[in-house]
């Protein structure tokens, strides 16, 4: 059970640092808050396509939790996504994250004070070596250049979304015990709901930009495989293993994001990236090591 929790949590950090790689290359193609209610679109079809005979008969659980689960999709797909967007306008990549790093430690302090579920010596150590090679990642290998970074209203931005999405992978432990489709479909109809506000605003700001042709198929991976595939494998994964241990998994995203990058953009494969990809993966295998066996 162990080995398929980290394949679906690895394949999800593949699919969000697609995710970070799409976003830069969506800038000037599609504006930020109509890719988020977009992919949501394109999520919620799927699901109508795919998932309607399996969401039928779990009406009646839906009907009953249907407030927790549209706040799942609120927050946990939403909220984060756009705080992102909007934290970037302010900061830079790199605090962005760094930031986002400090997600596992989040939770590791929420389950503790919330159900004082205990971080063992080994994942704090493991969590520390998956942070030093998020910020190897972020420093281009000279960690020295994170000295002179600034933080600003943008961090704080960042600081919310952090926040919010530990606090929603800690919240998993609630969820209803429902089969996968049905409980992806009405968190995804909740983040579809939360996205047309943000859309409304974007277009009364004026920045709305309508896709072109490399902006429509951003929104169909967006859709497809952060949005919907992403999201069923991090919640499993979470079931599988814990919030603690799952949570690790979220620092391999930049080192798989910049690996993409290097692929996708054409950015060159430096020896840093190597080293930072054996960190994360390494401090997720001491974390594991060394996790309470109670």
């Amino acid at each position: 059970m162990h080995r398929k929790a980290y394949l679906y949590l690895c394949i999800t950090s593949l699919f969000w640092g697609a995710n970070s790689v799409a976003g830069k290359l969506a800038v000037g193609h599609i504006s930020p808050m109509l890719l988020t209610t977009l992919r949501w679109t394109v999520a919620l079809l799927v699901i109508l396509a795919l998932m309607t005979p399996q969401v039928k008969r779990d009406w009646p659980m839906i009907r009953r939790h249907w407030l927790l689960l549209l706040l799942y999709g609120v927050f946990g797909f939403t909220a984060f996504n756009a705080l992102l967007y909007s934290a970037l306008g302010y900061t830079s990549a790199i605090n962005a994250v760094i930031e986002q790093a400090g997600i596992p430690m989040l939770i590791f302090v929420f389950n503790f004070v919330l159900f004082r579920i205990q971080a063992s010596l080994a994942q704090i150590a493991g969590f520390t070596v998956t942070l030093l090679g998020v910020l190897l990642t972020a420093a281009h290998g000279d960690l020295s250049a994170l000295s002179e970074l600034e933080f600003n209203f943008g961090d704080a931005l960042m600081l919310v979304a952090c926040i919010i999405y530990a606090g929603y992978t800690v919240s998993l432990r609630w969820k209803p015990d429902m089969h996968w489709q049905s409980f992806i479909a009405a968190p995804a109809f909740g983040a579809l709901l939360s996205a047309l506000p943000l859309l409304l605003w974007e277009i009364w700001q004026g920045a709305l930009i309508l896709p072109d042709a490399t902006g429509w198929t951003i929104v169909l991976y967006a859709g497809i495989f952060p949005s919907l595939l992403s999201q069923v494998l991090y919640v499993r994964g979470v079931e599988m293993i814990g919030a603690n241990r799952a949570g690790l998994f979220i620092n391999a995203i930049p080192v798989f994001g910049t690996l993409l990058s290097i692929v996708l953009v054409g950015e060159r494969l430096e020896t840093f990236h190597v080293m930072a990809l054996l960190l994360v993966l390494g401090g997720i295998a001491v974390a594991e090591w060394g996790r309470p066996r109670t």
